[in-house]
């Protein structure tokens, strides 16, 4: 099959969109504590989604992990694991930056790292599972247009936090003191460089994984599902790192017994998915009964849409041809996208200033515009013309 990479583009763009929608349907837990709901749709995404869609989706799954050897099994887990510390980190980013600027840091350096690693690291080691190592891509129209799309991608991230920097600024006093109370730019730098690169080694696991992929293909896979078998092993290591931490959490938080718990105790009766505390009233309100049955259900969608970005991911990899590595660019870049347009629905920027409003569609714009360029360097590659 051919590689399109356009179609990879618009493969990308759905993988954004459920990366960007996946916390919504978390908003209607109720009397949950993070760790709760987290492990809950973790489960169903990091175990569940990855073994049922690979199952059905690919020829012979267990056959194909089985012939792997460890080196292989190995670096695809633990880089898994990894990008699992990165996500927990990135909490903390947002704690000391606020939503906005520490997503555009954070993400900014998972861009980065996470797209150009690779194919420098291929230029050094030829044992290196991508197809094109730096110097190939620098040798090339095609390469060096793509580099440029990745370049525009960077900037527009660059732009996207630096309108959520001046939404925080406009900010009333009391409001951004309950939203960034830890405010602190050096600790906030440190911890979203830690999170930025740990979360760019799903790049990296995706990569190590890459002979498994070649393997589902010889078992005869349809190319564009190749990718599955790989993400059952990613994706088990990051659930390895988000268990240990989230049961942590529930032994320190006293927080095991909701699971199966049909009341909440008086402490937690406020708790609520989209902020934690839900304050007021509604910590005081004295119906401690659990909606059990709607947190199961809330959770399980979030985790079945959470995974589907990399359904959608592994699917437009397929499609990038030889510079495969640009794939996470687009991702990251359609991440922000759908996720600020979730905002904009939310009303999260609701009394922003019109500059706050213009640059963060003009971040919008440039992040659209940097994957077509980056499609379009691709399509040059695989048609010959570059």
């Amino acid at each position: 099959m051919t590689p399109n990479p356009f179609l990879g583009v618009c493969f990308h763009w759905l993988g954004g969109l459920a990366s960007g929608s996946f916390y919504v349907p978390y908003r209607g837990v109720r009397k949950w504590s993070w760790e709760t709901y987290w492990l809950v749709g973790g489960c169903v995404s990091w175990i569940i989604m990855p073994w049922l869609l690979a199952a059905f989706m690919t020829r012979d799954l267990l056959g194909v992990l089985h012939q792997q050897s460890i080196g292989t099994l190995g670096w695809t887990y633990f880089f898994g694991a990894m990008w699992g510390l990165g996500g927990l980190t990135f909490g903390l980013t947002m704690r000391y930056l606020g939503m906005s600027l520490g997503m555009g840091v954070a993400l900014g350096y998972c861009a980065a790292f996470g797209t150009l690693v690779p194919p420098i690291a291929k230029s050094f080691f030829s044992s290196i599972p991508v197809a094109s190592s730096f110097g190939d891509i620098l040798g090339s129209t095609a390469g060096l247009i793509t580099l440029t799309g990745v370049g525009v991608c960077l900037a527009g991230i660059l732009v996207a936090a630096l309108a959520g920097l001046n939404k925080e600024r406009e900010m009333p006093e009391a409001e951004k003191r309950k939203t960034i109370a830890e405010f602190n730019f050096k600790k906030g730098i440190l911890v979203a460089t830690f999170s930025g690169i740990m979360s760019a080694c799903f790049a990296f696991a995706l990569t190590a994984g890459n002979p498994i992929g070649e393997a589902s293909l010889a078992a005869g896979t349809n190319k564009i599902w190749t990718g599955l078998p790989k993400l059952v092993v990613v994706l088990l290591g990051g659930f390895t790192t988000n268990f240990i931490w989230c049961v942590i959490l529930n032994v320190r938080n006293r927080t095991g017994y909701q699971y199966l718990g049909r009341t909440a105790r008086p402490e937690h009766a406020g708790l609520n998915a989209a902020g934690g505390s839900a304050g007021g009233a509604a910590a005081a309100d004295p119906d401690l009964r659990v909606p059990r049955c709607t947190n199961y259900l809330f959770s399980a969608l979030a985790g079945a849409t959470w995974y589907m970005q990399f359904f959608f991911y592994t699917m437009g990899e397929t499609q990038m041809g030889k510079f495969g590595f640009s794939s996470w660019t687009l991702h990251m870049a359609s991440i922000i996208i759908f996720s600020t347009l979730w905002g904009w629905f939310l009303r999260e920027w609701k009394g922003s200033s019109g500059r706050t409003h213009r640059l963060i569609a003009a971040g919008i714009g440039i992040l659209i515009f940097s994957t077509l360029v980056v499609g379009y360097g691709n399509y040059l590659k695989v048609s010959g013309g570059g």
